[in-house]
């Protein structure tokens, strides 16, 4: 059985990550997906191992310098981490999985994983993308600036990426990370066993 692709999709604030990403789970509902390990109290209803693996600082940073939690990032005083243990064992199962990560998460994906893919989303344009974050209605003008001050600086990482994706359309975009996802199947590399078999 060939091992499962790790599907990390990044990109700016407003690129239109969320909307993109349950229309590509929409048309694959066996995708796997990850669940963060976050230092934060569990929320009433939250469920350990469903919403969060919630551990505190220390079991955190343990985990982390085991090499236990791909990359984190710290959100008004709490950690939130990517595990790597359930992304190796879905993976080995032949299970895909699509993750939404940071940057850094994706170039870290990259350097540990050889079933990665890793793409970035881009806006239309960076007046589109100004328009969207101005369309939220929900942040200041300071925040608005400071988003579009990371984007600039965020789409200059996009080089490192395998793909690169503009979502001018939900539907367009999302079938274009559906054709990387089949492409990326059909590679040698990942077919050497039917080889054997042969």
């Amino acid at each position: 059985m060939s091992k499962g692709l790790l599907i990390s999709v990044s990109g700016p604030s407003g690129a239109g990550k969320d909307t993109v990403l349950a229309k590509v789970k929409e048309k694959n509902p066996g995708f796997g997906t990850s669940v963060s390990v976050t230092t934060r109290a569990p929320r009433e209803n939250e469920v350990e191992g469903q919403d969060y693996f919630f551990r505190s600082k220390e079991e955190f940073m343990k985990m982390f310098k085991e090499g236990e939690i791909l990359e984190y990032d710290e959100f008004v005083g709490n950690l939130y981490g990517t595990p790597t243990i359930p992304l190796q064992e879905m993976s080995e199962a032949g299970t895909d999985v699509l993750l939404d990560l940071t940057i850094a998460g994706s170039m870290a994906l990259k350097e540990n994983f050889e079933q990665s893919v890793t793409i970035f989303l881009l806006p239309p344009s960076f007046q589109e993308l100004e328009n969207r974050l101005r369309g939220r209605g929900s942040e200041s003008e300071e925040n608005v600036e400071a988003r579009l001050q990371m984007a600039r600086q965020e789409v200059s990482s996009a080089p490192g990426f395998d793909y690169v994706v503009v979502n001018d359309d939900v539907e367009e975009a999302s079938a274009k990370i559906q054709a990387i996802i089949t492409a990326e199947k059909c590679r040698y590399i990942r077919n050497t066993d039917i080889e054997k078999d042969m």
